[in-house]
């Protein structure tokens, strides 16, 4: 394997330190990845882009059908208690995003080695079948059951897919090839999930993610069929991968993403609710209320992306800055139809603006563990994605009404803010250390 080159570069929260770089290929990859042309290189990203389309629709998709869930799963208590059985009922979000949490560091730490393609189309199949079983379960527990397994695979289908298209791309266009991977996930928000919310309330909640699992078996012929074989990485191993856990700044990242992912998920968890009982929306506008706050995440991602290269130290308080603000927002004029639409994008945009911040500044702390670190960034979001549904269905279980949510998550990017600023302090007391 290729030397990891080292030098002093920007870490993010804090001054200049010595890191390893992102490593190159091994070369075990780069002599069994063929060269493709240009259209079959596109094909192949398009087909790993695909899984990434499924994840964010199976992933968001009960955010949209949470009082459909209900009104199947726990009629009785919806007719009692309407606040309380919305607030069982979002445990499908958090047992979903706990199964991330747990799957990514786990799968990535454990299949380094493993010929990626396989492993692609395996995580796939896993998916496929955890989101048949959702759709086929008949009780509330069995439903939070398949939706922890379909979590899963998410963190390490993600890690992996990035890693294959930096190969198909080679050097100097690596970046690319994993910015159109994410960007399925991306448009999922924008199209995916306003389309099947819109299917689960005119056919069924199950029949929503019977079309989720559609995609995920699409999923599987198109990487079978496009992505080439690709081999893993020779000199993986389970103690090399989770080393980056022996690093307090990799705990101190994936905090401030988890704490910050959380403000978002407090109020976008319960979105549909928020429109139909608070801003006064028919049902029929919450796909375009989840497709409004789809396009604040792609733009927000966008500008995070930039706002990361220009130093992150900066960028994460400038985005946990403008949470505070949208949420505010929210909470202040969701209750009327131009407040809460104007609101949710802006939680989306500045939210999302986050994601390529912590992620730079993971790979940058991480060392060796770069798989690792590429699914961690995936464990923070769906930390915060269980935090934020759990705690905004407690204040919305206690009556509060569906707002109370939005002031969850801005005490939650008032934490978010206390860990970056700990990340600097700790940058600085390394410094010192090492000058000393």
């Amino acid at each position: 394997m290729p030397s990891v080159p080292t030098g002093s570069v920007p870490t993010g929260f804090g001054p200049a330190e010595s890191v390893p770089t992102v490593p190159a290929p091994t070369d075990a990859a780069i002599h069994r990845t063929p060269t493709l042309s240009r259209r079959r290189t596109i094909a192949a990203l398009l087909a790993l882009a695909l899984g990434g389309f499924g994840i964010g629709a199976t992933e968001f998709a009960a955010m949209g059908l949470l009082p459909d869930i209900a009104a199947d799963l726990v009629p009785g208590l919806l007719a009692t208690d309407p606040d309380a059985a919305i607030g069982l009922t979002g445990w499908v979000i958090t047992a979903y995003a706990l199964g991330v949490v747990v799957g990514a560091p786990t799968i990535a730490a454990i299949a380094g080695r493993f010929p990626r393609r396989g492993l692609l189309i395996a995580l796939a199949v896993a998916f496929t079948l955890a989101t048949l079983a959702t759709a086929a379960l008949p009780t509330i527990e069995g439903v939070i059951a398949a939706r922890f397994i379909a979590g899963l695979p998410h963190g390490a289908y993600f890690g992996v897919a990035a890693l294959v298209a930096a190969e198909l791309m080679g050097p100097g266009k690596r970046g690319q090839g994993v910015a159109l991977v994410l960007a399925g996930l991306t448009v999922s928000t924008v199209i995916g999930v306003p389309i099947i919310t819109a299917v689960g309330q005119a056919a069924g909640w199950r029949a929503a993610y019977l079309l989720v699992a559609a995609v995920f078996a699409a999923t599987i012929l198109a990487v079978r069929i496009l992505v080439p074989v690709v081999a893993g990485d020779p000199n993986s191993t389970i103690r090399r991968e989770l080393a980056a856990f022996a690093r307090p700044q990799v705990w101190i990242a994936v905090s401030v993403g988890a704490i910050g992912f959380g403000g978002f998920f407090a109020v976008y968890s319960y979105i549909a609710p928020l429109a139909t009982e608070e801003a006064g929306f028919s049902s029929g506008a919450v796909p375009w209320l989840l497709a409004s706050t789809g396009v604040g995440m792609t733009l927000g991602n966008l500008l995070g992306g930039r706002l990361a290269d220009g130093g992150t130290t900066r960028a994460v308080f400038i985005a946990f800055a403008g949470l505070a603000a949208a949420l505010t927002l929210t909470g202040l004029a969701g209750g009327t139809p131009v407040g809460a639409a104007i609101g949710t994008f802006a939680v989306g945009f500045t939210a999302a603006a986050l994601s390529p911040i912590i992620q730079t500044r993971l790979m940058d702390v991480a060392g060796d563990s770069q798989t690792l670190a590429a699914a961690l960034n995936h464990s923070a979001l769906n930390l915060g994605n269980a935090l934020g549904a759990f705690l905004g269905g407690l204040v919305v279980a206690a009556g509060l009404g569906y707002l109370a949510p939005a002031w969850v998550g801005l005490v939650l990017a008032v934490i978010g803010v206390g860990f970056a600023v700990l990340s600097v302090l700790v940058a600085r007391r390394e410094s010192r250390t090492r000058s000393a």
